[in-house]
């Protein structure tokens, strides 16, 4: 089949998401004036070695901000933010943490999720997180469409969970693998891994 977006696709559900995929979740936290915040982001991904950079979009808004969501709303307020990387052994709780209560409700505090303070930003981040990103907000980039936002930051500050080092190289399969969305309501855990050297 071939179809063009502003067509529509003809099917029962839009198949880009799973077309794209699997894609790594950014569990963003964030710390505004009206408190503290955390909510995954499967629009996520690494974009620079030197220095470390990262990215999320933010699609979509909430009636309670204006033409947004929290997480961005939070990050112009402050300029920092933090990704938390979610393991297969957290997905419950991550799930969770998607529910859109009203903006100063923490998700930290509504699901138990327990949290510590950053050390190189004034944010909380996800205290048994396989491995967490501080971040400093690069710049904030408006993307065709509604209330569509790619935020991309500076890693200030990196943590890794210590049984999440095996052999000095990161590895989460101690927490059931990294977990990825895939499209609809799918996701998965990658627990198996192969190598492939670079020609020269």
């Amino acid at each position: 089949m071939f179809y063009q977006p502003e067509a529509g696709h003809g099917l029962p559900h839009n198949p880009f998401n799973a077309i794209v995929a699997p894609r790594p979740i950014g569990w963003i936290s964030t710390r505004g004036p009206q408190g503290d915040n955390i909510a995954p982001y499967s629009f996520f991904n690494a974009v620079a070695y030197t220095p470390p950079q990262v990215m999320f979009a933010s699609t979509g808004v909430k009636p309670d901000r204006t033409g947004t969501k929290d997480s961005v709303a939070q990050i112009t307020e402050t300029g920092v933010f933090c990704v938390n990387i979610a393991s297969a052994d957290m997905q419950d709780v991550m799930n969770a943490t998607s529910a859109p209560l009203p903006a100063g409700d923490s998700e930290f505090e509504a699901t138990g999720l327990e949290a510590t303070e950053c050390k190189t930003i004034d944010c909380l981040r996800v205290a048994n997180a396989v491995a967490t990103l501080e971040c400093r907000m690069g710049r904030i980039v408006q993307l065709a469409g509604e209330a569509n936002y790619a935020v991309f930051g500076v890693v200030s500050g990196v943590h890794i969970r210590d049984d999440c080092l095996v052999d000095g190289r990161f590895d989460p399969r101690a927490a059931g693998g990294w977990l990825a969305r895939l499209g609809y309501m799918d996701y998965c855990s990658v627990t198996e891994l192969f190598e492939l050297k670079r020609p020269k």
